[in-house]
Order: C-alpha cells, then structure tokens, then sequence
C-alpha cells in the first residue's frame, strides 16, 4: 500500500467552499482511499483474497476481449 496525502487548499479553488469539497472528494477517489478503508475493515484469508483477485482477472480480460470484439465489428461495419 502506498501513503497517499490528500492535500487542498483554499487558494487552488478561490475560496468556493463547494468546489473544494469537490476536489477533495475527487483526489479521494483517485487515490481509492475509501475503497481500501471498505476493503480492510474485515480480515479476509489469503485463500480468499487470492481467489478474488483471480476473479477480478477474469473479468477484466472478459471486458478486454469484449471491447475488442466491438471495436473490430464496428471496423467490419463501416467497410
């Protein structure tokens, strides 16, 4: 895990006390610091976690393979 210091000043958005919870909500989300919070708030085995991982894979080279097939019909289309 990377420390990740989330930072905002008051001068970066002039004052807006909306645009800079804004911001602090968006450089939160970029660092995924709440999704890490969720994620370790309860032990999981390493058994499990391992097995999630390998899930997340899946499906992301599923999505991957998805999109690929789109793009290459959308070519297919237009010819």
């Amino acid at each position: 895990m990377k420390k990740s210091n989330v930072i905002v000043k008051a001068k970066d958005v002039r004052g807006s006390s909306e645009k800079l919870i804004r911001r602090f909500i968006k450089k939160t989300k970029k660092a995924k610091i709440i999704e890490q919070v969720r994620e370790r708030r309860y032990y999981k085995k390493p058994s499990v976690r391992k097995k999630e991982k390998r899930e997340r894979a899946v499906r992301l080279r599923r999505r991957e393979e998805q999109k690929r097939l789109r793009a290459q019909e959308r070519r297919n289309r237009k010819k």
